[in-house]
């Protein structure tokens, strides 16, 4: 074997194994995976995982747990919602489980469409470290962001991000009524697991009232429903 084939595989498995946080070796998480074992075509396997993870699982602001446990691949599946860090993450795990190479990208998103009462709660609209997801699909990283489940997408009168395995996936710059929706500011970069101790950090920095040395202070809330009524409005 040449001396590139086996770096290459170095890397392939370093972006298989599980982590503390992309936890592909919990049990629930594997289950999940083995929904699309008989998907025998990689590719074709990992656009059902990400539909799986994109509509399966609410995307729920107001329920943000930033403990490791919190913040695993196992505990969104358990819970049945997460945020798009949370998110990102069980994408990279069930797409571990299921034999295709992942990894963690973040990136500093202006959400323009986010409900009042979160802007006003994040006393910006800046959301930094908004979470990602690349899978390694055929020799080369596929973005794929499964924040938003259809459902929300409706409410919001936003497109819901599509994903083809070969062209990246992130939102929209407008909505389906052309109006802004998203601005990527910068990117963060790439990781081979949830850098937790940077992340949180960064989230006690730039949202100091959500934010506290005892955890996130949410207040709980319907964002669905609040996504509806802002568009009614």
């Amino acid at each position: 074997m040449a001396a590139s084939d086996q770096s290459g595989n170095a890397v392939e498995q370093a972006y298989l194994a599980a982590t503390t946080f992309i936890d592909s070796d919990n049990p629930r998480v594997r289950a999940l995976a083995d929904e699309f074992g008989h998907i025998t075509d990689l590719k074709q396997r990992a656009i059902a995982i990400y539909y799986a993870v994109r509509d399966r699982f609410l995307y729920d602001p107001y329920s943000l747990d930033y403990t490791p446990k919190g913040m695993s691949a196992g505990y969104v599946i358990e819970r049945g919602r997460g945020f798009c860090v949370s998110k990102a993450v069980l994408l990279a795990a069930v797409a571990r489980a299921a034999g295709i190479p992942s990894r963690l990208g973040f990136a500093d998103v202006k959400n323009h469409l986010a409900t009042p009462r979160l802007l006003e709660l994040m006393g910006t609209d800046i959301f930094h470290f908004h979470g990602y997801t690349e899978l390694l699909i055929e020799g080369r990283w596929v973005k794929a962001t499964p924040a938003f489940n259809i459902e929300l997408c409706d409410k919001f009168r936003v497109k819901p991000l599509e994903f083809d395995g070969e062209t990246d996936s992130i939102f929209h710059a407008y909505d389906a009524d052309n109006r802004r929706h998203m601005e990527y500011v910068s990117d963060r970069g790439q990781f081979a697991d949830l850098p937790y101790v940077e992340w949180l950090a960064g989230m006690k920095k730039y949202y100091p009232t959500m934010v506290r040395d005892s955890g996130f202070t949410m207040p709980g809330g319907d964002f669905a429903a609040e996504a509806e009524a802002t568009q009614r409005s």
